[in-house]
């Protein structure tokens, strides 16, 4: 298996070479976004403090992105900054990046200005341990087939194409109009989706890994697979919930994998 070296790697990347690591981090689910900004302090103050080899963020990283275009804006002040924010961690470790179900428009634009590195969904990375599979998570939530409809929709180049054909303001309503009806959905649905057990497995399997970190589900918890395997999911960030979401799950080579509950600045 040939492996890239994560510091030249081109985007997006199925495979990241983290053997040289003994630290890495990993967070997801963030849903930055102006109104929110107990979650970005938070989210800043982790990034300037953070002491890691490497950082990956598995999906959702802003609420909402109606495309690149946004930048040049000034609606787009917030997300600017944001990218800011990224950028200056970068030019000291090196930030993962992988599409979510909120910013999956987030283009080469953007990603040139955070000085992230793209990953596909799913993608493999390699400790000096042990071989794991990250992935945002809901490609694998198949009892949501509601859901995954509108997936495979909104990931079709020509609903990408046609969407952002419209000028910025009707994206910013259909986004606007979009999450309302998420909201009203996961109103009205009693039942929670997690990712299917078997297809995770068989997605362990056939890449030869024996762990998963992913986000989307909102429901940290580290699931035993059998077999050695294991799924551990991220929690997603609420600055102003009680008690705050503020968690990070960082892997260490001497100790494995371990919760981060980190504080309110």
């Amino acid at each position: 298996m040939h492996l890239l070296p994560a510091a030249s790697m081109p985007a997006p990347a199925l495979q990241v070479d983290g053997r040289p690591w003994s630290r890495i981090e990993f967070i997801s689910d963030l849903h930055l976004q102006h109104s929110q900004a107990a979650t970005f302090h938070a989210w800043s103050h982790y990034l300037r403090h953070l002491q890691a080899d490497a950082l990956f963020i598995l999906g959702d990283l802003f609420e909402v992105w109606v495309g690149d275009d946004l930048l040049d804006h000034s609606e787009g002040e917030f997300e600017r900054q944001c990218l800011k924010l990224i950028k200056q961690t970068s030019q000291r470790l090196p930030v993962f990046w992988m599409v979510g179900n909120r910013d999956f428009l987030f283009g080469e634009k953007a990603l040139a200005e955070s000085g992230m590195q793209a990953l596909c969904d799913p993608c493999v990375l390699h400790t000096r341990l042990s071989s794991g599979l990250l992935s945002h998570g809901d490609a694998l939530c198949l009892a949501d087939t509601d859901y995954q409809v509108f997936r495979q929709q909104v990931r079709s180049s020509a609903w990408q194409s046609s969407f952002l054909a419209q000028t910025f303001h009707q994206r910013l309503g259909i986004a606007r109009r979009l999450r309302e009806q998420s909201q009203a959905r996961k109103t009205l649905s009693a039942a929670w989706v997690d990712l299917d057990p078997q297809a995770t497995v068989a997605c362990l399997h056939d890449t030869e890994t024996t762990w998963m970190v992913h986000g989307h589900t909102h429901q940290p918890a580290c699931h035993d697979l059998g077999q050695g395997k294991q799924r551990w999911v991220l929690s997603d960030w609420d600055g102003d919930a009680t008690p705050p979401r503020l968690q990070a799950l960082r892997w260490e080579a001497a100790s494995g994998f371990q919760r981060i509950e980190l504080p309110m600045p």
